[in-house]
């Protein structure tokens, strides 16, 4: 069953996080600014995902297509650490015995998961402290914006457990973010990643104490959110559209969404605000 944000009806005109989305597996925060936080809370085992937590997690953020009032969504995970992948125990072990039928039904479940990431209007920015391996670091990769700590050790780790590096779109996204030499790597070997090889690589956009990880990320976040948030998704839709079109494709595509923009609200709050010599104040329309 899918988990609409605030709404039955996804053709309703807005949906209403605040009053109804109640995560069951992982923490859900809401800040009047509009920025939401998700929060992987297995500690005690690194913050694995299991079946209903990948689920959860799709419908999330397919749902979040429709939340007028989320802005951006922040990721992290609790106790110091993002997230050790899939849990062991609770999917590695039922993936041994199940059919082709239902492992492809199950592999096309968490790739849905990075694909709702990408195709959410909303920046994602991730908070990524500690251990962030397998599928926790696809959902890393899967974030607009990564801030790491010096702690923070990243692993695409599936040829370890005798699976192809070739997972939940990793040999699509790591090269684009990394370089081919640099993923190819990291993807044969399953290797940990160090923290400044990240930000060398531009991986993380930054490091920060792992005190202060998420606090820093939700700043950026509350910035992004009182900004042209209409903007904003834009930008990301042409970030994800432009990596199959040619240069003059990308170009004609980027002059109709800039033309489109220019008929938004924001766009003459921010002229009218330029020529009183005053601080815009966005409303994402």
């Amino acid at each position: 069953m899918k988990h609409y944000i605030g709404a039955t009806n996804p053709m309703h005109a807005q949906f209403d996080a605040r009053a109804s989305y109640q995560a069951r597996h992982f923490k859900w925060d809401y800040d009047t600014t509009g920025v939401a936080t998700v929060t992987l809370n297995r500690p005690e085992r690194k913050n694995p995902l299991t079946f209903d937590s990948y689920a959860e997690l799709r419908d999330l953020f397919n749902g979040l297509r429709y939340a007028t009032d989320v802005k951006v969504v922040v990721l992290t995970g609790e106790g110091g650490n993002f997230s050790s992948g899939g849990d062991v125990h609770d999917i590695i072990g039922p993936l041994t015995k199940m059919s082709m039928p239902e492992l492809l039904e199950f592999t096309r479940m968490t790739g849905d998961l990075v694909k709702a990431m990408r195709n959410c209007p909303q920046p994602v920015i991730g908070a990524i402290d500690g251990t962030c391996a397998g599928a926790g670091a696809m959902m890393a990769l899967a974030c607009d914006l990564r801030y790491g700590s010096e702690t923070t050790r990243t692993a695409f780790l599936f040829t370890r457990v005798g699976l192809a590096g070739a997972d939940m779109g990793a040999c699509a996204l790591l090269p684009r973010v990394i370089g081919q030499g640099r993923a190819s790597e990291l993807l044969f070997t399953g290797r940990a990643m160090t923290a400044q090889e990240g930000l060398a690589w531009g991986f993380f956009n930054a490091l920060h104490d792992g005190g202060e990880l998420l606090v820093v990320a939700q700043s950026i976040a509350a910035e992004l959110a009182a900004g042209p948030t209409f903007g904003h998704a834009m930008t990301k839709t042409m970030l994800q559209q432009e990596w199959a079109m040619t240069i003059e494709q990308a170009i004609e595509a980027e002059a109709q969404a800039q033309a489109i923009c220019m008929q938004t609200h924001d766009f003459r709050r921010a002229y009218e605000a330029f020529a009183a010599r005053q601080k815009p104040v966005f409303g994402g329309d």
